[in-house]
C-alpha cells in the first residue's frame, strides 16, 4: 500500500468516525514516536495510523529467544510496506524470568522498555508508545504495570479502543493484518516456574509453525514437560480433528522431542496459564 493510498484512508475515516478521529488527534500531539512493533493486530494498526499523522515515527522491534522468528520476519515486511523507519532491538532472556515467574511479563516489559526508551532519548523522539487496547484491561497483565511506571503511552488504550474497533479499522485500511489471530511471546506457552530453555522454545516454535502452514491459524503449542497441549480456535477445531492431519501432527511434534501429543478439547483460550493462578 502506497503511502498517500494509506493516509486518504484515514482521512476518509477521520471524517465519519468520531472515536478514529479522537486517536489520530491524540496522536498529532506526540510529534516523534517510537511504536514497540511486534507485527501483531494492534502494533501494526498504531503504527501505521501513526506515521500518517505524527511527523516522525520509528518502529522498534525485539529480537529474542522467546518471540518466534517468523514473527520478526512478518514485522520487518510490514515496515518495508509501510514505508517506516525500523530497528530491530536483539534481548536474551533475561536472568530474572529465566525460571518463567507469575509477574515474568512486569519484568520483562520493564528491562525491554527500559532499554526501549534509552534508544528513543538518543534520538530524540517524544515519546514510547506500545500497542495495549481497552481490551486489555480485561485480562491479567502484570506488564502493564510495567509500562505504567515507564511512562510508556498507550494511545489505543488511552482512547478506550477496543480489539473490534483495532480490526474494523485495520480492514477498512487494508492493513494485512486485520485478521491475523493473536499471537504472545512464547513464553506463554509454558508453565509458570519453570526453567526456560531455549531448546524448549525452540520446540514450540517449530511445531506452532508446522500447524499454521497446514491452515490452522489460531494455535497454542502449551509444553507440558515431553508432551505437546495444542489449543486450537473453536473455529477451526474440525480441521485438527481429520485423521490424516491428527497423524501429521502427532508424528512431525514428536520429530521435533515431545514424546506425547494432545489436543485441548476446551480448545483455544488466551493466557490458558493463568487459570492456574486464579486456583492458587
Amino acid at each position: 500500500m502506497s503511502h498517500s493510498s494509506l493516509k486518504s484512508k484515514i482521512d476518509e475515516l477521520r471524517k465519519n468516525d468520531p472515536k478514529f478521529e479522537m486517536l489520530c488527534k491524540y496522536l498529532e500531539e506526540k510529534p516523534s514516536i517510537v511504536v514497540a512493533f511486534s507485527g501483531g493486530v494492534d502494533s501494526t494498526f498504531l503504527v501505521a495510523v501513526a506515521s500518517v499523522v505524527s511527523r516522525r515515527v520509528m518502529a522498534l522491534t525485539v529480537r529474542s529467544p522467546y518471540i518466534a522468528t517468523w514473527e520478526i520476519d512478518e514485522a520487518v515486511d510490514l515496515t518495508k510496506v509501510l514505508k517506516l523507519e525500523h530497528r530491530i532491538l536483539e534481548a536474551e532472556i533475561p536472568e530474572t524470568i529465566k525460571y518463567n515467574p507469575s509477574d515474568r511479563c512486569y519484568l520483562c516489559k520493564h528491562e525491554i522498555f527500559s532499554k526501549i526508551k534509552v534508544i528513543a532519548e538518543r534520538e530524540k523522539y517524544d515519546v514510547v508508545c506500545d500497542g495495549s487496547n481497552f481490551d486489555d484491561l480485561g485480562d491479567y497483565r502484570p506488564g502493564m504495570r510495567a509500562l505504567k511506571e515507564l511512562e510508556i503511552e498507550s494511545p489505543l488504550l488511552n482512547c478506550q479502543v477496543t480489539k473490534a474497533e483495532i480490526r474494523a479499522w485495520s480492514k477498512k485500511l487494508e492493513l494485512e493484518t486485520w485478521d491475523k489471530p493473536p499471537y504472545a511471546c512464547l513464553l506463554t506457552r509454558i508453565p509458570y516456574d519453570t526453567l526456560v530453555e531455549p531448546e524448549a522454545l525452540k520446540m514450540i516454535e517449530k511445531s506452532e509453525a508446522f500447524v499454521i502452514g497446514l491452515g490452522i491459524r489460531a494455535i497454542r503449542v502449551r509444553k507440558h514437560g515431553d508432551l505437546a497441549r495444542v489449543e486450537v480456535d473453536e473455529k477451526e477445531m474440525h480441521k485438527m480433528l481429520k485423521p490424516e492431519i491428527m497423524s501429521q501432527i502427532s508424528e512431525t511434534l514428536k520429530s521435533f522431542g515431545f514424546n506425547y501429543v494432545t489436543l485441548d478439547l476446551s480448545g483455544y483460550k488466551m493466557g490458558s496459564f493463568n487459570d492456574t493462578l486464579e486456583k492458587e
